[in-house]
């Protein structure tokens, strides 16, 4: 039996989807995955192949909608699934979701699913009252409404996305659809670790791991760091991450006046993100929207309390004065008034990361998030 996966960015294949296609492969699957640009990743591609996975390298334009390179995406995907005949097909994030789909029911895929892992720029506005759609909006969801309705079942990281999708009747009131707990971290992977400890700078570090684009939040923390410094000069704020191809993305002039502020301590892209959580006390995330926050799991796995936005897919992570605390979404005074929380009160920092490990370990380890999935898929291990 074959199985295909379709992805859009091969760096993000074993971080996001190692443990499920790993628990995929011992169900007795021969595994194929299906991404764009391998020859610019050839030590994810030799990865990938040492551990017994076959390769496809696809032609898949992350941004944009050039009619002509999307349709060069599901032809190569036809061709692809007519070529190697999968059992099963799986596809997450957008272009793979929708052009996947579509190239699955053509070659008729015998079992077909989507996972739907963020909204992104498709959707952004939509939960904001007067939300008007863009033209590139209304392509977009008409695109997914077509390949989902395509599908055999489509999962969620959360249930707003799924109520959303179906109350713009992007998909059916009768559609086939299950709400997992994000793609879940292994928590053997990521111990709790001490939290620095500077005499000279006794205040609790914060930190934030994003691609550098407006729905992220990150001017967000920009502009509560500049409050918190003015009030606590001594109070540390990192920053990891890169500027991302994509419409929404922040400017480089923008980082760069932030930086020569002295807002941030900038780590740059990182392929390993567990040396900066742990040098860090608080973990912060203001985005928009989101699927499940992988970030903010593994910060929580590492002991760590979280500040996030009351917002689909980020309130899933916090109980709020539990683990940390919920904030609104592009509310820079409430975000900077948690933040000043954990430096009136630093006892809140040990306390609340201790609840942030538990709370993980309880709801969203990998293997019971993959679990749910094979069972759904009717793969049985």
């Amino acid at each position: 039996m074959k199985f295909l996966i379709i992805a859009s960015y091969p760096a993000s294949i074993l971080k996001f989807r190692g443990a499920l296609i790993a628990a995929i492969q011992e169900a007795g699957f021969e595994i194929h995955i299906a991404a764009p640009e391998f020859d610019d990743y050839p030590e994810e591609c030799d990865q990938l192949e040492a551990l017994g996975y076959i390769v496809h390298d696809i032609p898949i334009q992350r941004t944009g909608t050039d009619p002509v390179a999307d349709s060069k995406t599901l032809i190569a995907l036809y061709r692809l699934m007519r070529e190697i005949k999968p059992d099963c097909m799986i596809a997450y994030t957008i272009k793979p979701v929708i052009y996947g789909s579509l190239a699955a029911k053509m070659s008729r895929v015998p079992h077909r699913f989507a996972l739907i892992t963020g909204l992104g720029y498709a959707f952004q506005g939509a939960d904001e009252k007067g939300y008007k759609k863009s033209n590139l909006q209304k392509i977009m969801h008409k695109l997914y409404s077509v390949a989902l309705a395509s599908t055999h079942k489509v999962f969620f990281q959360n249930p707003d996305d799924e109520a959303l999708f179906k109350s713009m009747n992007i998909l059916k009131p009768t559609a086939e659809t299950k709400v997992v707990n994000g793609s879940g971290v292994d928590v053997s992977e990521y111990s709790v670790q001490p939290f620095p400890i500077d005499d000279d700078k006794p205040f609790p570090k914060f930190l934030l791991i994003a691609r550098l684009l407006g729905d992220k939040g990150v001017r967000e923390y920009a502009q509560a760091a500049r409050l918190i410094k003015a009030k606590y000069p001594q109070a540390q704020f990192d920053l990891v991450g890169w500027i991302d191809d994509n419409p929404d993305a922040i400017q480089q002039h923008e980082l760069d006046s932030w930086i020569n502020e002295g807002l941030f301590n900038f780590w740059g892209k990182l392929s390993d993100v567990k040396p900066a959580i742990a040098a860090s006390s608080i973990y912060v995330l203001p985005s928009y929207r989101e699927g499940t926050p992988r970030t903010v799991l593994e910060a929580m796995a590492m002991g760590r309390p979280i500040i996030t936005t009351d917002a689909p897919g980020c309130r899933e992570t916090v109980i709020d004065s539990y683990n940390g605390y919920l904030v609104p979404v592009k509310a820079v005074e409430e975000l900077a008034a948690a933040m000043e929380r954990f430096i009136v009160n630093p006892e809140l920092v040990i306390e609340m990361g201790k609840a942030s490990r538990q709370l993980v370990e309880e709801k969203f380890d990998v293997h019971a998030v993959n679990q749910t999935m094979l069972n759904e898929m009717d793969i049985l291990c």
